[in-house]
């Protein structure tokens, strides 16, 4: 199994596009159908924000929310609810989620904007199906736009004649799969499953509203590779891909506001264990 990533996440810039982030997380948990659940668990919580809207709409439910950054689960502890485990608790653990096991089934599991950093993780599917009660809820979001501009060029940026030579892959880049191909393995887990996709027109604030954007994400390992966001070559790497993205991403006037229209497009699954 590939090692975990080695650098770390910033809570504070990830929280910067929280109300973005949020949105399809809103829409995922919307087409689960769980009228009351006793168990509820979020792979890959991040700092807490949305796993607390998890407690929100089952407010007897033992909800737990695990990321396997320290830094993340530091942030998420502060939207912790009630001693304990029992009805009507929100906690959060250091966990990874390809070594996570329940120790009694769980009725809802979600995962959103998580696997797509884990290597592998369609074949993963199935053993997470196994944590989930019979007729219990699995629900599931990636981003589907590592073909997009945003990510097209930062590839092509790496691979130029400046930079090839600074690149490793010691990093793991994030990748999603297809629609159907979630579909199928979901289908053949066991599972009663419903895949679709969904494109945000995010409305990012500045001329270089799309590099803030993906910078606490996509720019994140590669910054690493470079020796961190502070080094000389970072800087000059993100300058090249500021001014790419620039172009791919035109600044025009909202509001009297500069800002860039970020096309984003996100795949959800929702399965229910049969």
């Amino acid at each position: 199994m590939p090692a975990p990533q080695s650098t770390t996440w910033d809570p504070d810039r990830y929280l910067r596009f929280a109300d973005q982030r949020a949105r399809p997380f809103h829409d995922l948990i919307a087409r689960i159908g769980a009228d009351a659940p006793a168990r509820v668990v979020d792979l890959g919580c991040g700092p807490g924000n949305v796993t607390a809207l998890l407690a929100d709409r089952w407010p007897d439910a033992a909800v737990l929310g695990l990321d396997s950054s320290a830094e993340m689960i530091e942030a998420a502890q502060s939207r912790a609810r009630t001693e304990g485990t029992g009805p009507g608790s929100l906690e959060f653990r250091r966990a990874d989620l390809r070594d996570w096991r329940s120790q009694e089934p769980v009725d809802v599991v979600v995962t959103n904007a998580t696997l797509q950093w884990v290597p592998g993780h369609l074949n993963l599917l199935t053993d997470l199906l196994k944590q989930i009660a019979p007729g219990g809820w699995f629900a599931m979001g990636v981003p589907g736009n590592f073909t997009a501009p945003s990510h097209a060029l930062l590839t092509d940026l790496q691979r130029s004649e400046r930079w090839a030579a600074h690149f490793t892959g010691a990093e793991f880049r994030p990748m999603s799969h297809e629609p159907a191909e979630y579909l199928r393995a979901l289908t053949d887990a066991g599972a009663d499953a419903e895949v679709w996709e969904t494109t945000y027109y995010y409305v990012v604030d500045g001329e270089n509203g799309v590099l803030d954007f993906v910078s606490s994400t996509a720019l994140r390992p590669v910054l690493a590779e470079l020796g961190g966001a502070d080094s000389a070559d970072a800087k000059a790497f993100t300058d090249a891909y500021a001014d790419v993205l620039r172009v791919a991403y035109p600044p025009t006037v909202m509001h009297g506001h500069t800002v860039q229209i970020l096309p984003y497009r996100r795949i959800f699954a929702v399965a229910r264990r049969v």
